[in-house]
């Protein structure tokens, strides 16, 4: 799209030919009720003089130009500038009660317009009240009402103004709610014995439905949790806001009833939103002494755990998608991890990503890289992936990219 064509354009400034530029100020300030918009003396000595109207939307510039020039021969002439008010006769009584010198007194005028008229139609009439009047030089002016054409007009411009005052609090508003959802990512990690770890969230947009999270249980465990909102924009924020708050409100249950938790979380999810609203979840609670996993993946991409050998395990679906069902219920599955051994958990933003061909990043890859990267710590390896994304591909994020790297150590 051609960005100038949404460009504000206005007039800024008509001139107007006077003899005496002190004595014209006068007039449109003390008689027609006008503002100063400036008055300044430029290097080459002439004076700089104008005067706007009480709504501001341009300036007449007063100018007095040398006696014997082109511009001079204009002063004293019809300048064919219209002022339009609500009310004429109004706006008449009180300038005439001021001094000013009218041609003639309010009237109704009538313009019509034949060559707009298809043939069989009627042609187009357009009307208003309006006067003229002049100033101290003689100089005409009218005075009109909003006729239809005009009101046309301004109410296209108060449109646009309207349309630009709404997209401005728009982004106001949304960069407020990507800053409140920042605050609900993870802004301290719990600190592990046998587990370095890292997690991020890169939106696509300002907010986004993409989740994840580090639940400390106490008693050196760790929850890991990543989750994916159906959808996208404000109305997936605000349901990732709220899996968040039912994940934290009941991970107290979390150690030793980990599937009762996950239920007592779709239970909430479901209560709180729509009947096609759902997340897909992969929650997993590391015990730091056994270095056991035990994890669900309700509906969830596989988590990948490359092991030291270079061996792969894919940590595959233990249940459904959370908040579609309010019967709901999922297996919890164990793993054991190996000092050496990487965990991935992540978002389809990484694997579903494509290129300018159309082939997804897919899974392969994003295995292919966490060996080709696993001697590097965690955030390093994290930021490698998302490297990795981005060099394929390339151009507009399509949808967030949300990841944890958990490496097992010695």
């Amino acid at each position: 799209m051609d960005s100038s064509r949404n460009q504000y354009l206005a007039i800024r400034a008509v001139n107007v030919y006077v003899r005496d530029q002190e004595r014209s100020k006068r007039f449109f300030i003390d008689q027609l009720g006008f503002s100063l918009a400036y008055d300044a003396q430029v290097q080459s000595g002439l004076r700089w003089l104008a005067v706007t109207p009480p709504d501001g939307t341009t300036v007449l510039a007063l100018i007095a130009p040398k006696p014997g020039t082109l511009a001079h021969k204009l002063i004293g002439r019809a300048t064919q500038i219209v002022f339009f008010t609500d009310d004429v006769p109004a706006v008449f009584r009180a300038w005439s009660r001021r001094g000013v010198r009218f041609l003639q007194s309010p009237r109704l005028r009538r313009i019509r317009f034949e060559a707009s008229a298809a043939p069989g139609e009627e042609t187009a009439v357009w009307g208003g009240v309006s006067a003229r009047f002049t100033d101290v030089d003689g100089n005409s002016f009218s005075l009109a009402s909003f006729d239809a054409m005009t009101r046309s007009v301004e109410e296209q411009r108060q449109a646009a103004e309207e349309k630009l005052e709404f997209e401005r609090r728009a982004t106001q508003e949304l960069e407020i709610a990507k800053q409140v959802q920042a605050r609900l990512f993870p802004q301290t990690l719990p600190a592990l014995g046998t587990l370095d770890y890292a997690g991020t969230c890169i939106q696509a947009r300002q907010v986004g439905g993409d989740y994840y999270d580090f639940l400390d249980f106490g008693g050196r465990r760790l929850g890991l949790v990543v989750g994916d909102i159906a959808g996208k924009g404000i109305a997936a924020a605000l349901l990732m806001a709220n899996l968040q708050a039912n994940l934290r409100s009941q991970c107290a249950i979390a150690i030793d009833q980990p599937q009762r938790f996950l239920q007592s979380v779709n239970q909430m999810f479901y209560a709180n939103s729509t009947d096609s609203a759902y997340a897909t979840l992969f929650f997993a609670e590391y015990d730091d002494d056994t270095r056991w996993l035990r994890y669900a993946n309700c509906g969830h991409l596989c988590a990948l755990v490359l092991r030291e050998n270079g061996g792969l395990c894919r940590l595959t679906s233990t249940g459904t998608v959370l908040g579609l069902f309010e019967e709901w219920d999922c297996t919890i599955a164990e793993q054991q991890l190996e000092p050496g051994d990487t965990l991935a958990l992540y978002t389809d933003g990484i694997t579903e990503s494509f290129d300018a061909a159309g082939e997804e990043f897919g899974e392969q890859r994003l295995t292919e890289t966490l060996r080709k990267h696993r001697e590097l710590k965690p955030a390093d390896l994290m930021s490698a992936i998302v490297d990795e994304v981005r060099r394929f591909s390339v151009g507009e994020q399509h949808d967030d990219i949300t990841l944890i790297v958990a490496r097992c150590k010695a």
